[in-house]
């Protein structure tokens, strides 16, 4: 039995506020930490704020993200742990999860499928990711060469890839993709505003794509007020091959919160071997081969304690009318801060 505690986190950021947002992520990797959890998915962009709107195209932006991702890097010891931030990459923006593994940058994965509808404006300042496209990426700060694009990591013998909030709610999620690299893992960083039904889509389609996939699936969001324009109610989720296994609490008026569960991978595994539609796709020329990293992974089996269950109002027959106290009520808080 390979086991795995995972953590998915909320965060309460706000935007270009580069020391608290530094100081809550630092946290809430420590709260992982005392946790039991080795691999901590934290937010989109949770290192600069998602709302920062024109100024994601400023170069002061994309330098202060870069420079505060390598001031957490040391409180990645011993973890793996993923960092939303944005990326200029050949005169282009690019919404980007860092992976860090063991206080070490491993790769950079960007979105494919930006959010322009509703509220969102992502196409205004970042550009997709091509499908299967790889590229190295040149850090600013020293000349580092890390890999970046579409990519799946191999951690230790365990395999991760990512689908970045919007590229889950699109029809061709890129998740197959993942799945036929047999990946074990799939982290979903978000910034997923609060609507009305909202919760009950998100179990959905991690519920599904952790049983379609045959993998562990881990779901973090945004939490309050953030640029003052959108709530995020910072619902957690980790599910594993069809079944939700952790789910944290929603409208916290607490800085961050830190959901943890243990998977097995090896069902995981089993799942997707005696599937007879899944097919592996093996790396050639138009499929990049997978970023491998060394890493030990703990060798106890730790059970980590679940979250009590959702409270009584989430089940609720006036849900919408408990939905709408609690967003207009943490709005109102955060905005006071």
């Amino acid at each position: 039995m390979k086991t795995i505690n995972l953590a998915a986190t909320a965060l309460n950021q706000t935007p270009l506020a580069w020391e608290s947002n530094a100081a809550n992520i630092r946290s809430a990797i420590a709260d992982a930490r005392a946790a039991g959890a080795a691999v901590v998915c934290l937010p989109e962009l949770c290192v600069s704020g998602y709302g920062c709107e024109d100024a994601f195209l400023s170069p002061n932006t994309h330098e202060r993200a870069w420079a505060t991702l390598r001031e957490l890097l040391p409180d990645t010891s011993g973890l793996v742990v993923s960092f939303g931030l944005p990326v200029f990459h050949h005169n282009t923006v690019f919404n980007a999860a860092a992976l860090a593994v063991d206080g070490k940058l491993v790769a950079l994965v960007c979105k494919r499928h930006l959010a322009g509808d509703g509220i969102h404006y992502e196409p205004r300042w970042f550009k997709p990711w091509p499908l299967q496209v790889r590229d190295v990426f040149l850090a600013p700060d020293d000349g580092e060469e890390i890999p970046i694009g579409d990519l799946v990591a191999d951690i230790g013998g365990v395999r991760m890839g990512f689908e970045i909030c919007e590229d889950a709610w699109v029809a061709r999620r890129p998740g197959g993709d993942l799945a036929a690299q047999a990946v074990d893992i799939i982290l979903n960083p978000s910034a997923s505003h609060f609507a009305f039904g909202k919760r009950e889509i998100r179990r959905r389609f991690v519920i599904e794509g952790s049983r379609a996939f045959g993998v562990s699936y881990v779901y973090s969001n945004l939490l309050g007020n953030e640029a003052g324009r959108a709530i995020y109610d910072g619902q957690t989720l980790v599910a594993s091959t069809g079944a939700l296994v952790a789910e944290g609490p929603r409208f916290s008026y607490r800085d961050r919160i830190v959901t943890t569960a243990t998977v097995d991978l090896d069902l995981s595994r089993l799942a997707q071997s005696r599937t007879t539609s899944h097919r592996i796709q093996l790396p050639d020329a138009t499929h990049p081969p997978v970023v491998k990293v060394r890493f030990a992974w703990p060798l106890d089996e730790v059970t980590v304690g679940h979250p009590p269950a959702p409270e009584a109002w989430e089940k609720s027959v006036t849900i919408k009318e408990e939905e709408f106290t609690r967003a207009v009520s943490l709005a109102l808080f955060d905005y006071l801060r």
